[in-house]
């Protein structure tokens, strides 16, 4: 079950990251790729499981 918290974390950052990189292209005119959004998402979603499971729950204890 544990395991599901980083799979729907790493979802959320890539669908996130999708919408916004696809509205900022759009707007700027620019062509949309995929492979920045991967790596975008795959630093939030690092980002976020470092600071939920290490700092976070140092504080607590």
């Amino acid at each position: 079950m544990i395991y599901l918290r980083y799979f729907f974390t790493l979802l959320w950052a890539v669908l996130i990251s999708f919408l916004v990189s696809y509205v900022l292209t759009s707007m700027a005119g620019e062509t949309f790729t995929f492979t920045p959004i991967f790596f975008i998402a795959l630093f939030f979603a690092l980002t976020i499981f470092i600071i939920g499971d290490g700092i976070l729950k140092e504080e607590k204890k």
